[in-house]
């Protein structure tokens, strides 16, 4: 009996290991999307090849996709400051008159 025992452990042991690591997420996520396509590919294999790398690199393209948003929204804030100060700069030398047009 204990035999029959070590194969069921050393399946849970690689069942935690692919948990773990993602894999089984992966794959869980590729299959559910199989089966919500509303037309069933004539290879079910060959989607689930072409989507399982799409799974990981999506959200390793999302966290760039997000670092590159952050980034980019720190730069807008300090070119908006910048554009202030600078509007400030010119205002002192140009000041416009209240109809919105420059002061002669």
């Amino acid at each position: 009996m204990a035999y029959h025992r070590a194969p069921d452990s050393k399946r849970e042991r690689f069942r935690r290991y692919l948990e773990k690591a993602g894999v089984y997420d992966s794959l869980l996520s590729v299959l559910v999307s199989l089966y919500e396509q509303p037309e069933k590919p004539d290879s079910p294999l060959e989607y689930v090849k072409q989507h399982i790398g799409a799974v990981g690199q999506a959200s390793a393209e999302s966290e760039a996709l997000q670092q590159e948003v952050m980034d980019l929204r720190q730069r807008c804030a300090r070119l908006m400051e910048e554009n202030k100060d600078l509007k400030e700069k010119l205002q002192r030398y140009e000041p416009v008159t209240e109809d919105g047009g420059k002061a002669k």
